[in-house]
């Protein structure tokens, strides 16, 4: 088949639909899941170009395929995610996770648009556009998330408001700028009014009672940041549809799991927001979600609906999240409704196969050499100051919340030094997009980090350069290396580069195929574990640390930011 089919003329989806004359593809054999009855029905699947015509009965086509003993569910959608945080580009993204069922992503670009701007959003447009899967874009809502970091770009709402109707486009992305909201900040202000009776989505992590009430009446109808089973029935009675995460950091599929019934299924929705290759190999990705969901006692029915037909009816997506006669052909042949392992998958009526992600035509990536920092040498990290007193990010394993601690190190020689023995080390973010030189030092504690350092230039959300070490000069060379490889991932213990992964694409994504970009995490990841982290995915980790509209303690390039007063304190 071509690589992308061809939207049938109307006649001939009738006809074919009548049986009257035989349809381009037939699915035969299989049984369907019917998510509005949660019946498994034996039925052949009629297809017209890139539309099912026909089911629950009996047809010919000018081409079959059997798919007897298997199930047929409706194509997968992801209503939230980053394609950048995956570490490769839209179209290796493309290849890694159609074949899984993942046939409509919604996706965010902010992490490109923080270093690039509308160069960044109109890439991801014109991908969209030559991929499998469907890409829907959200015009990214803040960048930078707050004033309180530098990025390498700054989007208004007049510098969005010319894509507003691209037909690529499904509304404002994530609002998490959500203090500028309740406090009417103007910029904020001029974005939610240029959207109003659009889809707007949201981002308001632990805000609940009359503030979230305010929150919601800007028009925000989505939400992905609910970390709990009670904040998220809050979120839902106040008409919110709540999307639950399972990334490779922040994972909350378990601690909602509770909601996942027929009764409120209509109003979830799933999404990964954050993903890495090595966890989508491991694990998956939203066909993971599902049997994981199931694995928990929750009904298939409600799994299944929450993962296509709710999510569709969420983002006014019409035309998918059933195999029915006129919605877009988004079938995922699976092995059974709880191993969810996909065998085949159409994507618009394109098997998704080698053959077929051979013909995509592809776009050239931007924000190339985008990592201008000037080199740091190891007195850089030095951290002053004459109080013993000290803030300390701490990390929650799965969580991007960090609680604010407070220990006390005492100054040595004019600076506070890493204390291995009370995993406190230290952390510094340093601007790297040419605007202003900043450096900011502090403290975290949780990675358990005994030698050495990692860096990263993936760093939420404004990607500067984030590292964490015990040795000042391992901290240099790590993020001085960074600067050489175009950006990316690097281990550093003793002066010698461990692993590093290069992700030359404005920082955050890889050139490579992504099974290159997996096994160089299996090394990065064991490589960290060599100097004692104690995370599983350190380095997404670290890229949330600097994030300053996630509570309670986060670290920019202008210092150490209580998100709860919404200040930088030093």
């Amino acid at each position: 088949m071509p690589q992308i089919a061809p939207k049938a003329a109307l006649s001939d989806r009738i006809a074919q639909g009548r049986g009257e004359v035989p349809a381009d593809l037939v699915l035969k054999g299989g049984r369907v899941f019917d998510l509005i009855t949660g019946d498994l029905v034996p039925s052949d699947v009629a297809i017209c170009g890139d539309t099912i015509v026909g089911v629950f009965g009996d047809y010919s086509g000018r081409r079959e395929m059997d798919v007897s003993g298997r199930i047929l569910v409706p194509g997968f959608i992801d209503t939230h995610l980053h394609i950048e945080s995956s570490l490769v580009t839209p179209y290796e993204f493309d290849r890694c996770v159609t074949p899984r069922g993942v046939t409509t992503a919604i996706c965010d670009p902010h992490e490109i648009a923080n270093v690039c701007g509308l160069e960044g959003i109109g890439y991801f447009l014109e991908a969209s556009t030559r991929t499998l899967m469907d890409i829907r874009v959200q015009l990214s809502s803040c960048v930078p998330s707050t004033h309180m970091e530098t990025a390498g770009a700054r989007l208004e709402a007049a510098d969005l408001l010319p894509l507003r109707d691209h037909p690529r486009g499904i509304g404002l992305a994530e609002f998490m700028n959500f203090p500028g909201v309740l406090m009417q900040d103007a910029g904020c202000m001029a974005k939610l009014q240029a959207w109003q009776g659009r889809h707007i989505d949201g981002h308001a992590p632990l805000l609940r009672g009359n503030d979230l009430n305010g929150y919601i009446s800007a028009g925000i109808r989505t939400e992905h940041e609910a970390t709990t089973a009670e904040e998220g029935l809050e979120k839902l009675r106040k008409g919110m549809r709540v999307l639950i995460r399972e990334g490779s950091v922040s994972k909350d599929m378990h601690a909602l799991a509770s909601l996942v019934t027929e009764r409120f299924a209509p109003y979830l929705c799933l999404c990964t927001d954050d993903r890495n290759p090595l966890d989508i190999a491991e694990h998956g990705h939203l066909d993971y979600m599902i049997r994981t969901l199931i694995a928990d006692g929750c009904p298939p029915l409600a799994v299944y609906r929450v993962a296509s037909l709710s999510a569709a009816e969420a983002f006014g997506l019409k035309d998918r999240g059933l195999i029915a006669p006129g919605k877009r052909a988004d079938i995922v042949v699976i092995d059974s409704l709880e191993g969810c392992h996909a065998s085949m998958v159409l994507a618009g009526g394109v098997v998704a196969d080698a053959a077929a992600f051979a013909a995509r035509a592809l776009t050239e990536p931007v924000a190339r050499h985008s990592v201008k920092a000037a080199p740091v040498r190891a007195e850089d990290f030095r951290t002053k100051g004459n109080r013993v007193e000290t803030p300390v990010i701490g990390i929650l394993p799965g969580k991007i919340i960090t609680p604010h601690l407070t220990y006390d190190i005492a100054p040595e020689d004019g600076d506070k030094r890493p204390d291995v023995a009370r995993d406190l080390i230290k952390i510094a973010v340093i601007e790297r997009h040419g605007k202003n030189g900043n450096r900011a030092t502090g403290f975290v504690q949780g990675f358990g980090l005994q030698r050495g350092a990692i860096a990263s230039t993936v760093c939420h959300d404004h990607h500067n350069i984030a590292v964490v070490g015990v040795d000042y000069d391992d901290m240099a060379l790590a993020a001085n290396r960074l600067g050489q490889i175009e950006g990316g991932f690097v281990v550093v213990e003793g002066g010698r580069v461990l692993a590093e992964l290069a992700l030359p694409v404005a920082g955050l994504m890889s050139l490579e195929p992504f099974e290159v970009v997996r096994d160089a995490l299996v090394e990065l990841r064991a490589a960290a574990k060599g100097l004692g982290v104690v995370l599983e995915e350190p380095f997404l980790q670290l890229a949330f640390l600097a994030l300053p509209v996630i509570p309670h303690l986060k670290i920019t390039d202008m210092g150490m930011v209580d998100v709860d007063r919404f200040e930088v304190i030093g």
